[in-house]
């Protein structure tokens, strides 16, 4: 865990309960301009222009990320909002709030590295349905099969090589495009 801040009274109550959670807080106050994202989860004050600070790009987040947002001072909710936190930490820190905002930003951090992972794997078998349904159509025309018989042509093809069917249909149908889509003999 990274906890980026400057120094101030609840900073130490901070890293004792951090320290009492057993989550191993490694302190930096700020010295440069980027965020430090060596670690699961980085805790760091809420400034002007965090999004900009944070070492990833705005939705591929590398850990969770938490802002303590200040005590007195006022701040940007856009701003805070444009940094997409997984979790907020308002001063005056209370060890419940500590605890529950760690809890609920790596919870919120990991639920959406699960949903992105999905959303990767559903576009990956959505392009795999297209590229099949293209391999199809080629298989379709150059043997004069019906959709059924390309489609159990295809699967056939791609036991054989051992792949996947859709593998085998976007090989087909990028060498197909770069064959300049030949005529069916």
């Amino acid at each position: 865990m990274v906890v980026e801040s400057e120094i101030d009274d609840q900073r130490d109550f901070l890293m004792r309960e951090l320290g009492k959670l057993r989550t191993e807080p490694h302190l930096y106050t700020r010295r440069g301009d980027a965020v430090p994202a060596d670690a699961e989860i980085v805790v760091c004050d809420y400034a002007p222009g965090l999004d900009r600070r944070l070492p990833w790009m705005t939705g591929e987040p590398t850990a969770a990320l938490i802002v303590m947002v200040p005590r007195h001072e006022e701040f940007s909710s856009s701003m805070l909002e444009a940094a997409t936190p997984d979790a907020v930490l308002a001063r005056p820190f209370t060890a419940n709030a500590i605890k529950a905002a760690l809890v609920m930003g790596y919870s919120q951090f990991r639920y959406e590295r699960r949903l992105q992972s999905k959303a990767a794997r559903l576009e990956e078998n959505l392009r795999a349905v297209r590229a099949i349904e293209r391999a199809k159509a080629i298989v379709m025309t150059a043997r004069s099969l019906s959709g059924d018989e390309a489609y159990q042509y295809i699967r056939t093809q791609a036991m054989e090589r051992r792949t996947t069917v859709g593998q085998l249909a976007e090989a087909l149908v990028s060498s197909y495009d770069l064959l300049g889509r030949l005529p069916a003999a």
